[in-house]
């Protein structure tokens, strides 16, 4: 493009006006593009841009999306494996909370006063002794052949559940769920 010309009239003493030569007006250089001034053509001419095309109207939502799903199936070894984990946690915190509950009931001297009390009631001769039947280790052997069981149980009746809700969600089509993104 040829660059863009201006004739100014100049004025002369006697008032009248006479052409003046041609001089080319510069286009304004972009201030925001570093090095702007140096790449660009001194007479090069820049073109505008076009104008934006007017926005699209786009569909606003008027809550949160929702979507409706089934569970139909469950893997049977994903439901064992994460029954077991959990099953674990289940039985450590049962030998745990045994093994704090059973200090604090020795802090508080229970079992001396209960098997005193049981003295006094069947009297001296008597051969029970409770504090045989409540040691530690006793209390932490229970408690561990108790979460043994709860980790083999759980496992088991957790995997046959995943298997019994896989013929069941055949029939029936599974559990319905509905999701919010918000």
């Amino acid at each position: 493009m040829k660059p863009a010309s201006v004739k100014p009239a100049s004025v002369t003493a006697s008032g009248a006006s006479k052409p003046a030569a041609t001089e080319s007006v510069r286009p304004p250089v972009d201030a925001a593009v570093p090095g702007a001034r140096e790449a660009k053509a001194p007479h090069a001419v820049v073109p505008e841009k076009a104008p934006a095309a007017p926005p699209t109207q786009k569909k606003v939502p008027t809550g949160p999306r929702r979507v409706r799903l089934a569970v139909s199936r469950l893997d049977p070894w994903s439901v064992m494996k994460l029954s077991f984990l959990l099953s674990i946690a289940i039985g450590i915190m049962i030998v745990v909370a045994s093994v704090v509950f059973w200090l604090v009931l020795d802090g508080l001297h229970v079992f001396t006063e209960v098997n005193d009390m049981i003295v006094d009631i069947l009297g001296e001769e008597t051969k029970v002794n409770i504090l045989q039947y409540v040691e530690l280790k006793r209390v932490v052997s229970l408690s561990t052949m108790i979460a043994i069981v709860d980790v083999v149980l759980l496992t088991a009746l957790s995997t046959i559940a995943a298997f019994l809700y896989n013929v069941v969600a055949a029939l029936v089509g599974g559990v319905h769920l509905t999701l919010t993104d918000e």
